[in-house]
C-alpha cells in the first residue's frame, strides 16, 4: 500500500511537472515592440526605418486569428518581395536586422507579428505547427495584396521563423526561395538539450509533450519542420552561427541533407544564436545575393 501511495504521488508530481514545462516552454514572456526596437538599436543602425514608406495592415488567419503586418516600400522601382519571420519572444522588430540587407538588393519587404507576439492576441507558440498555417496565409494574401511587388518572391526566417518558413513547404506555398537562418529541425532535441544545461533528465520533455497535448492540443513530436521536406523542389539557402550552442548547426545540415530541391548551406563563424547577420553583415549579405543570382539569374 505505501509502495502504491509512493508511485502515485511520483506520478502525480511528474505530470505536474510536465504540465509546468508544457506551459513554460510553449507561453515564454514576450517582447513588447518598443523592447525589441531598443534592442536592435543598441546593436546596428536602425536610422534608415523611420524615413521609409510603410503601410500597416492586418490579415486574418486561418482559423479566424489576426495577425499584425507592416509592408517596406523600397525606394527603387522594383518588383522583388521578401517576407521575413522573426524568432519566439520577439515581434516585427526583429526581423529589421535582415531587412535593411534586402533593400539594398532591390527588395520590397514585408515584415509581421508571429502568433502570439508584438500586436497580436496573447496565445500559446506551437513552434511552427500552427504558425506554418499563418504564414501560408500571409504568402497568398501577399500575392493579392501587392500582385506587382511580388514577381520574384522568397521568405526569410530566424530561429522559430526559420523552423516556420522550412514548415509551410509542407502546404506546397506559391513563393520562389526560402532563407532559413539558424531553425530548427525538430523541436524535442532543443528542449532536451535545454535541460541537459539546467542538469535536468531528457525524458521531461516527452513527459511535458504528453502535457502539452492534453492542455494545448499539439505535442512536440508534432512540431518538426523537417518532415516537410522530403518532396521540397523549392530553393532553400541555410545559413546558422557556428557557435551556435542552442539550435546546434546540425539542424540546419539535416535539413539541407533531407529536401530533394537545391539548398546550400554557410556556417558564420564566431556567431551565436540568431547573431550571424550583426556578427558577419558583409558575409551574410554575399551569401544572399550569390544564392539569389544563380537561382533567378534574369529575375
Amino acid at each position: 500500500m505505501i509502495v502504491f501511495f509512493i508511485i502515485c504521488v511520483l506520478t502525480i508530481a511528474l505530470f505536474a511537472l510536465g504540465f509546468y514545462l508544457a506551459k513554460y516552454s510553449m507561453t515564454g514572456h514576450r517582447q513588447t515592440l518598443e523592447e525589441a526596437r531598443a534592442w536592435q538599436e543598441g546593436h546596428y543602425d536602425l536610422s534608415w526605418y523611420d524615413p521609409l514608406e510603410k503601410t500597416d495592415y492586418t490579415i486574418t488567419s486561418y482559423d479566424g486569428y489576426v495577425l499584425h503586418a507592416q509592408f517596406l516600400k523600397n525606394p527603387g522601382d522594383t518588383n522583388r518581395c521578401i517576407l521575413i519571420s522573426h524568432g519566439y519572444t520577439d515581434n516585427r522588430f526583429g526581423a529589421l536586422k535582415y531587412a535593411y540587407m534586402y533593400l539594398e538588393q532591390g527588395f520590397n519587404v514585408i515584415v509581421y507579428d508571429l502568433r502570439g507576439h508584438g500586436l497580436n492576441e496573447p496565445t500559446f507558440c506551437t513552434y511552427s505547427a500552427r504558425e506554418r498555417k499563418d504564414l501560408l496565409a500571409l504568402i497568398q494574401d501577399s500575392r493579392e495584396r501587392f500582385p506587382k511587388a511580388t514577381t520574384l518572391f522568397g521568405i526569410h526566417g530566424e530561429s522559430l521563423g526559420a523552423a516556420t518558413s522550412i514548415a509551410v513547404l509542407e502546404e506546397k506555398p506559391l513563393i520562389d526561395f526560402v532563407v532559413a537562418d539558424c531553425g530548427f529541425s525538430e523541436i524535442s532535441s532543443v528542449l532536451k538539450g535545454g535541460l541537459k544545461g539546467m542538469h535536468l533528465p531528457g525524458f521531461l520533455v516527452d513527459v511535458a509533450s504528453i502535457c502539452a497535448k492534453i492542455r494545448y492540443g499539439y505535442s512536440f513530436s508534432q512540431m518538426r519542420p523537417i518532415d516537410s521536406l522530403k518532396d521540397n523542389q523549392i530553393p532553400i539557402l541555410f545559413i546558422h552561427g557556428a557557435e551556435d550552442n542552442f539550435i546546434l548547426p546540425e539542424h540546419s545540415e539535416k535539413m539541407k541533407a533531407a529536401t530533394k530541391g537545391y539548398a546550400e548551406l554557410h556556417l558564420i563563424e564566431g556567431a551565436a544564436h540568431a547573431m550571424s547577420v550583426i556578427t558577419d553583415p558583409e558575409a551574410y549579405s554575399e551569401y544572399v545575393s550569390t544564392f539569389l543570382a544563380a537561382q533567378f539569374p534574369d529575375r
